[in-house]
């Protein structure tokens, strides 16, 4: 249970770090030309959307390689995930939304999702393979 744990805790540090480094510093402008968003977020939404996401990358490296985790395997299963989740985010809320650069949009979800779910991976797989 411990590594379930530190394995979501790990995500919601990570997320929070990235893509609120993202959204509140680093490309505050592309965020503040939004039109469609709120002022203030809903951070429990957000925080509850950690939560589920880190519970389902988890347990999906455990019930794909129970105690025998390497590495690599950590960092696949939350790259497959990012990707699944950063393609939506990247390509299809541009395609919907009327996002000022759509080129701009597109860079700054996948270099954040790139970073959040490759840096998570790392970790993932090193908290399974220490808590085996």
């Amino acid at each position: 249970m411990i590594k379930h744990t530190l394995s979501v805790l790990a995500f919601m540090v990570i997320t929070l770090a990235v893509q609120g480094g993202s959204h509140f510093w680093l490309n505050k402008n592309h965020y503040d030309a939004l039109t469609f968003t709120r002022d203030q977020p809903i951070m429990p939404m957000g925080i509850a959307a950690m939560i589920i996401q880190g519970i389902i990358m988890t347990t999906a490296l455990h019930i794909w390689r129970g105690p025998e985790v390497q590495l690599g395997q950590g960092i696949l299963i939350a790259v497959a995930f990012g990707l699944f989740l950063g393609s939506y985010i990247s390509l299809a809320e541009p395609a919907k939304y009327a996002a000022p650069s759509i080129l701009q949009w597109v860079r700054v979800e996948a270099v954040s999702t790139i970073l959040q779910f490759g840096t998570f991976g790392i970790l993932l797989g090193l908290i399974h393979r220490k808590f085996a």
